[in-house]
């Protein structure tokens, strides 16, 4: 059982791009080793260590936490990690430099090798447009002839691969699927394929400050207009302003926005916000939920309605949303939690720009892969740990209470199969008078209890 005061993700951000982590003096205040790399790709790091927030604020850049007990927190490098680094501007060099500064032992050479071999692969393939001049086909350019001959072999991959010389063409229509079927073989696709604008959008900024690191989140997405940007996720912290860096994204492209979140009360919440912070008027903002259905300039839709078929193996009638009008910008809040129907109709869309929002890439579904090739790779990530320290969120200072099962309980935990298990602790009675307790010593409060 967790009590925490203000309950905050924890995220680091990765170094800006080209920015050599031996150079990076904010690392260098402590001459800690917190970390064991192993062999099979995790790394452990020691909690009580006085170089842990430096250390854990860079690893995190290329690593997925896994567990974070109290003494020592797991990460892991994935290809998936390891590729939304390089999306951020990391290499194989930062990788293994970093590592190299943090680590207690030598790094077993299988896991360098790994490394190099990943992220070896980042702009092996890159998508452009078509040099024939043809306006429904794009060109994905291959380096490695092994690799060429490889992907023309793969029967799965022929229906959409047209080989040619040095590369393959591919239709314009399947951008998105060719991206994902790619990811799911081990290979990452740098698009480097020009964007399409939308509909002209007059909007600008009013009774808002844009954060220093939210200024830094929406350059690193619109990538000053270099091929390769204009779409990605964004991580930032509950609580830091994710909806700011969104609406300073639709000021910065100016053009018609389609806004996607979780439910009502978001779309009520986004509306509420761009007519705070932004010149547009009441009338230009639509709302398509399953009380309205309007579609303006700029629409706040939610994924449940999108999503919403008559029956289960019909057509989904709202889909027509994303065709309704020529959008320049669609932004995914809480893109975590994006529904696999409206990944396949975000295949179909890879030439408009695409924002996703999140205080975690984490699904529960394990498809982080279609987040990357279809909304884009991580662009920004800021540690909590950093925004508390300047005062911008609030402090959260965490506790853990350890409660014993009751006596009746513990033979049925014991025999129980390891899914049971966790059940069976989650619902724990004596976790109840602990709650109650802890309300009761906290009456001067505002209290959120979450089960």
């Amino acid at each position: 059982m967790n009590t925490c005061q203000s309950t905050l993700p924890d995220r680091r951000e990765p170094l800006p791009p080209g920015k050599d982590p031996r150079y990076n003096t904010r690392s260098m205040k402590s001459d800690g080793k917190p970390l064991i790399v192993q062999g099979d790709g995790s790394l452990l790091l020691d909690v009580h260590d006085a170089s842990f927030d430096e250390s854990r604020a860079e690893i995190s850049a290329y690593a997925e936490l896994e567990k974070s007990p109290e003494h020592v927190h797991t990460y892991r490098i994935s290809p998936l990690s390891l590729w939304n680094a390089a999306g951020a501007g990391w290499d194989e060099a930062m990788v293994q430099t970093s590592l190299d500064r943090w680590s207690r032992y030598p790094i077993p050479e299988i896991v360098a090798r790994r490394i190099a071999d990943l992220m070896g692969r980042w702009g092996s393939l890159r998508l452009r447009l078509d040099d024939s001049g043809s306006d429904d086909t794009l060109r994905l350019e291959v380096d490695d002839p092994a690799l060429y001959d490889e992907l023309k072999a793969r029967k799965a991959l022929k229906k959409w691969l047209l080989p040619e010389a040095g590369g393959f063409r591919i239709r314009l229509v399947d951008r998105g699927t060719v991206k994902a079927e790619l990811i799911r073989i081990g290979y990452p696709v740098d698009d480097r394929a020009p964007l399409r604008d939308g509909e002209p959008l007059d909007l600008k900024l009013r009774n808002v400050t844009v954060r220093d690191y939210q200024l830094d989140a929406l350059e690193a997405f619109v990538g000053h207009g270099r091929a390769g940007t204009g779409f990605g996720t964004v991580v930032m912290p509950c609580g830091s302003g994710k909806t700011v860096v969104g609406i300073a994204a639709m000021a910065r492209i100016g053009m018609s926005t389609l806004i996607l979140t979780t439910n009502v009360a978001a779309v009520h919440q986004w509306r509420n916000e761009l007519l705070d912070k932004t010149s547009l008027e009441s009338e230009a903002i639509a709302e398509y939920t399953g009380d309205r259905k309007e579609v303006g300039p700029v629409t706040v839709a939610t994924y449940q309605i999108l999503t919403w078929r008559p029956d289960r193996g019909g057509p989904y009638p709202h889909f027509d949303l994303f065709r309704r009008r020529p959008w320049g910008l669609i932004i995914y809040d809480e893109v975590h939690l994006l529904p696999a129907p409206v990944f396949r109709v975000t295949a179909e869309i890879q030439a408009v720009r695409r924002l996703g929002l999140t205080a975690t890439l984490i699904r529960e579904d394990g498809a982080e892969r279609d987040v990357f090739s279809l909304v884009g790779p991580k662009r920004f990530d800021i540690p909590w740990k950093e925004l508390e320290s300047s005062g911008w969120i609030a402090e959260a200072r965490c506790r853990e209470i350890r409660i014993n099962l009751p006596p009746e309980a513990r033979v049925p935990y014991a025999m129980a199969e390891k899914r049971r298990k966790v059940r069976l602790a989650a619902e724990n009675p004596r976790k109840i008078d602990i709650a109650l307790q802890l309300v009761k010593n906290r009456h001067e409060d505002q209290i959120l209890v979450i089960g």
